[in-house]
């Protein structure tokens, strides 16, 4: 299963976010190598919204690391939120779904 983890940026965060990027980074490489991200970052202009692609059997992942993430601790995410992602199309979609 496939899971976004959705956060809500800081008005502010483009400005602070130097001081949190490297303990931030390192979670999320450590999350990538144990498996459970696959990709993530902001979305530009304006910088007001990142996505966290993550992959397992449930949810706890992403909320594990929304919940341990120096952004998010800080005040530079205003919130978050994680929705289970139906990804039908691509060499890794969770549920591949290919025309009859």
């Amino acid at each position: 299963m496939h899971y976004l983890l959705m956060y809500e940026l800081s008005d502010d965060y483009f400005e602070r976010r130097g001081e949190f990027r490297d303990a931030h980074l390192k979670l999320g490489w450590d999350a990538h190598d144990r498996g459970e991200l696959v990709i993530a970052g902001a979305l530009p202009d304006p910088f007001d919204t990142a996505l966290l692609l993550f992959s397992g059997d449930s949810p706890e992942a992403a909320e594990r690391f929304a919940k341990a993430d120096p952004y998010v601790t800080h005040g530079l995410v205003k919130s978050w939120r994680v929705r289970q992602w139906n990804t039908a199309i691509g060499k890794d979609a969770a549920t591949p779904v290919r025309p009859a």
